[in-house]
């Protein structure tokens, strides 16, 4: 996430996938988060999180627990009037967490706001944590944050004792509240009146005014769901004709459509209603097939689910492909090619299945975090194949800078013609190798198997250029695998 837009857009995704799910948004306390809750708020979050300086999860430095980040109360006071200010406060949910423990925490968080309140820690040490610091080393000497087996079966927690200590907690909260002369903990949400500096020294050193200040307007959410502008009347209209084949995929259907860049997440509401009947097995193979005309929007296929087929006659956006989990998206057009951009930034992102095919260039960030999609695409930008773990990317055409930072899976091919790419990868954790070798044949049959099925898809002139000259054209691409790969590529060869 680069901008304010782009969580939008995010926001945006998830909310079709899932239009029943509420999207939280969390943010640390620090100075001007009042700011960007606004902004998030205006993005369409159904909850902000102000996450304070004085919790932290295990796997954190200790210096950075005990050193790092602002109070959770400076954050929530500011991000909930600045909401108030702007008149969003109506719209989202306000929680707080980081080092909350007792009743008087919850009802202080009430009073400057919040209204749901988040335990970590405390609710860890009830159950056993020991505060060991290993979390994330699979270590855990008390069973709470380990996978090992045996390190699990010292765990001594059960759930009687969370209830126990949050039934304490919430009677705790009520015999405070009866003390104030309220009800319920939603009555003081936000009633700043309540607080008083106390008559101590210390205290006097401080200026609490902004503390104290009240400013006019709703304190807490009004609405169960904060409803983005775009309804996305587009797809709901396509689910109706495609119900019938969620419901029985024994009845393939294609469709015909036109389509524009106001139509963003395309696919997306599509592959929730599948996962809400079928889960993640998705549909068979080709089961759902929309042909489209036109320049989509953001986000086209995210989250696209097993069994969907989006080809597209014209261009894409950023965000293609974005976490998608099966199915195939085809984009080509009139003019296409490696001087072509039909696909814009950050395509792949998070992606873990399925297969991309773009008969042009593409933007930067390209197949960012991917762990499954096997894509081809005939150029790109900066920082192709970023924080990569899986999948199989060929490229047939120039590439950016910073080739694989951050890459441990997967493999990537790339043409190089004009013999400028091994200075463009990034090699503190991968490295580039020649396939025209006997060493290598496996990779090099998968290679062109690949292309065969990229020149079927789309018609590449350029791709079909490299088939006919095979023997030769073999020799230019770079096969960019992470250091020590050698071996487990080997064994899997080998069905070890």
């Amino acid at each position: 996430i680069y901008s304010i837009e782009d969580l939008a857009q995010l926001i945006f995704d998830m909310k079709q996938i899932n239009p029943n799910a509420k999207i939280a948004v969390k943010l640390v306390s620090t100075a001007g988060v009042g700011t960007i809750a606004a902004g998030v708020a205006k993005a369409y979050a159904d909850k902000i999180i102000i996450s304070g300086g004085d919790g932290g999860t295990g796997a954190a430095p200790i210096g950075s627990i005990r050193f790092a980040g602002n109070p959770w109360e400076l954050g929530l006071f500011e991000a909930h009037n600045s909401l108030k200010a702007n008149n969003l406060r109506g719209q989202v949910t306000l929680e707080t967490d980081g080092g909350l423990k007792t009743a008087l925490d919850v009802v202080k968080a009430a009073i400057f706001g919040a209204e749901e309140y988040a335990f970590g820690t405390g609710a860890l040490v009830i159950v056993g944590c020991m505060m060991l610091r290993v979390c994330h080393l699979n270590t855990c000497g008390v069973g709470v944050a380990t996978q090992d087996p045996h390190l699990r079966a010292r765990f001594k927690g059960n759930v009687k004792k969370v209830v126990n200590y949050f039934t304490l907690l919430a009677e705790e909260v009520r015999e405070i509240l009866a003390s104030l002369g309220y009800r319920s903990i939603e009555e003081i949400v936000g009633k700043t009146e309540l607080l008083k500096v106390i008559d101590d020294a210390f205290a006097k050193k401080f200026d609490f005014e902004q503390f104290l200040e009240k400013v006019e307007g709703i304190d807490t959410c009004q609405v169960p769901f904060n409803e983005p502008y775009d309804k996305n009347e587009y797809e709901k209209e396509i689910i109706k004709e495609l119900m019938p084949t969620i419901k029985d995929p024994s009845a393939p259907i294609v469709l015909n459509k036109e389509i524009s860049n106001l139509n963003r997440s395309f696919g997306t509401r599509i592959s929730g209603e599948i996962a809400a009947i079928h889960g993640n097995a998705g549909l068979p193979e080709d089961t759902i097939t929309l042909n489209v005309k036109g320049v989509t929007g953001q986000s086209l296929g995210a989250f696209l689910s097993k069994g969907v087929t989006i080809n597209v006659d014209g261009a894409g956006n950023d965000y293609i492909g974005k976490g998608m989990n099966g199915g195939r998206i085809v984009i080509t057009a009139e003019k296409s090619g490696p001087e072509f951009a039909l696909g814009g930034n950050t395509c792949l992102y998070g992606a873990t299945g399925g297969t991309v095919y773009i008969n042009g260039q593409v933007g930067e960030r390209f197949a960012v975090r991917n762990s499954g999609v096997t894509t081809v695409v005939e150029g790109t930008g900066d920082h192709p194949c970023e924080y990569m773990t899986g999948g199989v990317v060929v490229i047939l055409g120039k590439t950016g800078i910073n080739f694989g930072a951050g890459m441990t899976g997967g493999k990537a091919f790339v043409y190089d013609e004009e013999g400028t790419f091994y200075e463009k990868v990034n090699p503190e954790l991968v490295e580039a190798l020649r396939i025209d070798t006997d060493e290598w044949d496996y990779e090099m049959f998968e290679l062109k198997r690949l292309l065969r099925d990229y020149v079927a898809k789309t018609g590449s002139k350029k791709a079909q250029e490299i088939l006919n000259n095979a023997r030769t054209a073999i020799r230019k691409f770079w096969m960019v695998v992470p250091r020590g790969a050698r071996p487990t590529m080997e064994a899997n060869k080998k069905g070890e």
